[in-house]
C-alpha cells in the first residue's frame, strides 16, 4: 500500500471522520458512524477509492 493522500487531505478526512463520530455519539443518525471511515484513510494514508480512480493527493509518492 503506498501513500496516496496528501497531509491538507488526511486533516480534512480526520475532522470530518471525528466531527460525524461525535455526532453519531451525541444522538445524532445511525449513519453518522460512517466516520469511521475516513478517520482510518487519514490515519494510514491510504484511501483504495483514489486507487480506483487514479487519483493522488500525495507529493511525495507521485509517479
Amino acid at each position: 500500500m503506498t501513500a496516496n493522500v496528501g497531509t491538507i487531505d488526511r486533516a480534512l478526512r480526520a475532522l470530518v471522520g471525528l466531527a460525524l463520530i461525535g455526532w453519531a455519539l451525541t444522538g445524532g443518525p445511525v449513519w453518522a458512524w460512517v466516520g469511521v471511515v475516513p478517520l482510518l484513510t487519514a490515519a494510514i494514508g491510504f484511501c483504495p477509492a483514489y486507487t480506483l480512480f487514479g487519483f493522488n493527493t500525495c507529493p511525495a509518492k507521485r509517479n
